[in-house]
């Protein structure tokens, strides 16, 4: 193998397939990425087993060939160097690197010894905007489950119906959903779950301009980004317990808030929550939220805002952290919240598809 390319294309493709790498891994060559030189490309790929990556690269290639070096320590040095264009050269899987004044050589392990790729026979596929997935992602990706033991909740879901995609998050206590409508559909509907650890690297990867094409198979899910670059996942072999049961069907009161104003004041106020005491309580009325926290080993805090409200009085408890991430995440100017009493489900909308379900706490 013999090869030029940019320094610059190089270090970012590097960048990209390295952040999977475990150093941890009791077999050596999941610590290397697999280096091929074929057809005037460069392709990199990493894997945990669990998930693939493959950044494909224009390069100058003066003679075909592949290997694998170890991940970190190949994208260590071409971080540091200073000249505009990296020579490459393998000869028994020993690389020498060279660039500017530069020489290296690293010694690497056989192609051969890397995994070989997740085979995919796409069962429904569909393409959108990058930063529309990202969005929908990080709108909900908060609300996985951290409990092991129930693993159809460490994921968030992919649901297709009609033509109308939903991603879903939850851990029993909150749920975060988004839903999309989409033209450019393919297959039949269904659901898949994707691991948290997946959809996290999924939108490192996504990027602010371009689409990113989604092929669904029998446990494993691709994705492949305009920019060539293709992450491959198992999926999450389990039932998605039944989301749509706990939204209610209606609400009897519905109040526009201000967004940054609530999550300001909220954020504010939570500042004296203890562990003993980790609530804050919000009282609707007289066109006004007052905000009210109390804990008994800190001290205690108030503060409110100003809305268009004038319905009966609502009290209504709530851990603090489960109301500001979903709304710190939200570009909009108002949400609404959704509520019937006190210790009913609370929702809060927007107009861009997304719901987030939220049981109150019980405290008086």
């Amino acid at each position: 193998m013999k090869l030029n390319i940019k320094r610059t294309v190089l270090n970012s493709a590097l960048q990209k397939v390295n952040s999977i790498i475990s150093t941890r891994s009791t077999l050596q060559v999941l610590s290397n990425v697999l280096i091929e030189a074929e057809d005037s490309k460069l392709s990199l790929t990493t894997t945990d087993l669990d998930i693939r990556i493959t950044a494909i690269l224009e390069a100058d290639i003066l003679e075909e060939g592949k290997t694998t070096l170890p991940a970190k320590k190949f994208y260590e040095i071409v971080k540091e160097l200073s000249g505009e264009e990296v020579e490459l050269e393998n000869e028994n899987n020993h690389m020498a690197i060279k660039c500017g004044h530069s020489v290296f050589k690293l010694l690497g392990l056989p192609a051969d010894d890397f995994p070989l790729p997740m085979k995919i026979a796409p069962i429904r596929s569909f393409s959108m905007e990058q930063m529309e997935l990202s969005r929908m992602i990080n709108l909900i990706s908060y609300s996985v489950s951290q409990d092991d033991t129930r693993k159809a909740l460490s994921g968030v879901l992919f649901s297709i119906s009609d033509k109308n995609f939903t991603s879903v998050a939850t851990d029993g206590r909150r749920l975060a959903l988004v839903e999309k409508t989409m033209d450019d559909f393919y297959g039949e509907d269904g659901s898949v779950i994707l691991p948290i650890k997946s959809a996290t690297e999924l939108c490192r990867l996504l990027e602010k301009e371009g689409n990113v094409k989604v092929e669904i198979g029998e446990n494993i899910i691709n994705f492949t980004l305009d920019n060539g670059v293709v992450m491959t996942s198992k999926l999450i072999d389990e039932n998605y317990p039944n989301y749509k049961q706990v939204i209610p069907v209606s609400f009897t009161r519905k109040i526009e808030i201000p967004r940054e104003a609530f999550t300001a004041v909220l954020r504010r106020v939570s500042l004296v929550v203890s562990e003993k005491n980790f609530f804050v309580k919000l009282r609707f009325a007289d066109n006004k939220i007052e905000f009210n926290a109390l804990s008994t080993d800190v001290g205690e805090g108030s503060d409110y805002i100003e809305i268009d409200y004038t319905g009966a009085e609502i009290t209504v408890s709530f851990n603090p952290v489960f109301l500001l991430e979903p709304l710190s995440r939200m570009d909009c100017d108002t949400v609404v919240f959704k509520m019937n009493e006190g210790y009913s489900p609370v929702a809060v909308s927007n107009e861009d598809g997304f719901l987030y379900v939220i049981m109150p706490m019980r405290k008086k």
